[in-house]
């Protein structure tokens, strides 16, 4: 029996989503909404759904799942009202850009005994996950170290930062997931530094940065390190290192080819996947189809609530170690 799903947000991400359902032959999508009626009934056109009202979600029985993908601010009451309705829940990453709504949101979820999958799609990533993997098979002994490269081609308009809760919470917060899913362990302290080094106007006009270097030791002492930049020329920068006792594993960038062409002055290769529409493709459609297993009683859930509330932590942390120029100790 297929399972009905609602999708809320027919914005860039909601499309992802809900064309990766429509895709599922375990699910039917049992309606598209959104704020701005026309992006809903385009979508809806294009997925042959019904265009249906938020309230209208929560009011129907019959709908099993409900995917948020609408803005950060609209998450926590869609969580909420979700849960309470008996709903499991797909919903984007952050849960909420406030810590204390996020873990009030936990504990609704938690309440209900519904299924809630935050998205962290990097955990769902074919080269991440075969990395993650092959950690977890002792192929590098006992880990101590973790290096991570994110970097994005290209700021986003001034004004979406404006009310991005900042770069930690809008950018580095999977990279926040990154460093707990492949350590396996919870930081004790963090340092973040941070600049405006691609954009004047990010400090200025949204008292942001674009430029940030993060540290940061766990419980046991292993250290990651964290880089990330708003803007990289050569294309989106995703991979990172883990070091171990036993050697070094790594996962790397992915490119449109794997041709390399060899001239008389230069080697050369295709720049990285330009953003992380393409870079995580595979990733987004792992991700939805591993929510209808769980559903189906088929999978564990690999990532949870408590990931968010975790990673959001996190990136408290690292906004008040910026802000504040000091180590700040959790736990």
């Amino acid at each position: 029996m297929a399972i009905r799903l609602a999708v809320i947000g027919a914005g860039r991400i909601g499309q992802i989503h809900a064309s990766n359902a429509a895709r599922n032959p375990g699910v039917q999508l049992a309606g598209i909404a959104d704020a701005i009626p026309e992006a809903a009934q385009k979508l809806a056109a294009q997925l042959d759904a019904p265009v249906v009202s938020v309230d209208s979600i929560f009011a129907d029985a019959s709908v099993d799942a409900v995917l948020i993908g609408s803005s950060t601010d609209t998450h926590a009451e869609l969580i909420q009202r979700s849960a309470k309705a008996g709903k499991h829940i797909f919903c984007e990453k952050p849960v909420d850009l406030d810590l204390a709504r996020a873990r009030e949101c936990e504990a609704v979820v938690k309440a209900s005994g519904k299924t809630c999958l935050i998205g962290f799609q990097r955990r769902f990533d074919p080269t991440f996950a075969a990395l993650k993997a092959r950690i977890d098979a002792g192929e590098i002994g006992v880990v101590e170290a973790l290096s991570v490269i994110s970097r994005d081609p290209g700021a986003p308009p001034v004004a979406y930062l404006q009310r991005s809760g900042g770069i930690f919470k809008d950018m580095l917060i999977h990279d926040f997931d990154i460093f707990r899913w492949i350590l396996g362990e919870e930081a004790e302290t963090v340092y973040a530094a941070a600049s405006a080094l691609t954009d004047p106007a990010i400090a200025s006009e949204a008292h942001d940065a674009d430029t940030t270097a993060v540290t940061i030791r766990t419980t046991s002492g292993k250290l990651a390190q964290i880089h990330t930049s708003r803007r990289a020329a050569y294309g989106y920068d995703q991979r990172f290192e883990v070091l171990g006792s036993l050697g070094m594993l790594q996962a790397g960038n992915h490119r449109p080819t794997e041709v390399v062409a060899y001239g008389g002055n230069v080697v050369s290769t295709d720049k990285p996947e330009h953003f992380f529409l393409q870079r995580y493709e595979k990733a987004y459609r792992a991700e939805l189809d591993h929510f209808v297993a769980v559903i189906a009683g088929q999978e564990k859930l690999r990532v949870s609530i408590e990931d968010g509330v975790k990673a959001l932590e996190l990136a408290d942390a690292a906004t008040t170690s910026w802000r504040e120029k000091r180590i700040v100790t959790l736990g």
